[in-house]
């Protein structure tokens, strides 16, 4: 990726700053940030070696509304926080030039997480969701490509209740999630 964010890094919201502005939905996010749990103690270690990395940088495109953001930033914020990398919230409504850099299937779905090199250079991102989450909307895109067709309401309504069903009860989603942000951070 040539993107660069070097004119954002430094001017978003600090992960604290973000939830304490939270109008809606802050009760479940503070609930999912507190439930997370190391389920490996090997992926707690990956997370604080990169503690001895200082060529990170994490941007994070989110809003308060969103049920992605309230499920899956609880699980990057404490996952990033054992990791060192310095942590930063964009709301997506005040970056809208930023958020149409990193479009999912050609719409504006958040969260969407960045890390960059110190010189603002993304070196990749994930999000909206964990891969098995987001493969249910992929094949409802791929299967519904009209939004005018007098059943895509109802054909999207069925996704989303999938998507919750995969998200699951509890917190498994969230080792899911820490695996991926683990791969990705892998790679650079």
């Amino acid at each position: 990726m040539s993107t660069n964010l070097s004119a954002v890094i430094g001017k978003g919201l600090q992960p604290q700053q973000f939830i304490d502005g939270m109008e809606r939905n802050k009760e479940a996010f503070l609930d999912w940030y507190q439930k997370f749990q190391w389920e490996t103690e090997e992926d707690r270690e990956f997370f604080e070696s990169m503690n001895n990395r200082d060529d990170l940088r994490c941007v994070i495109i989110a809003a308060e509304w969103c049920g992605d953001v309230v499920r899956n930033v609880p699980v990057v914020f404490k996952a990033l926080e054992d990791s060192g990398i310095p942590v930063e919230v964009l709301i997506m409504e005040e970056h809208t030039d930023i958020m149409d850099q990193f479009l999912t299937f050609g719409g504006r779905s958040i969260p969407v997480v960045i890390f960059t090199d110190t010189g603002g250079f993304v070196l990749g991102k994930w999000g909206p969701r964990p891969e098995q989450v987001q493969a249910v909307m992929r094949a409802f895109k791929q299967e519904n490509p009209d939004r005018e067709a007098p059943d895509y309401n109802d054909k999207i309504q069925a996704a989303r209740a999938e998507m919750v069903r995969q998200y699951g009860e509890g917190t498994g989603y969230q080792s899911v999630i820490v695996g991926e942000l683990r791969e990705l951070l892998s790679t650079f």
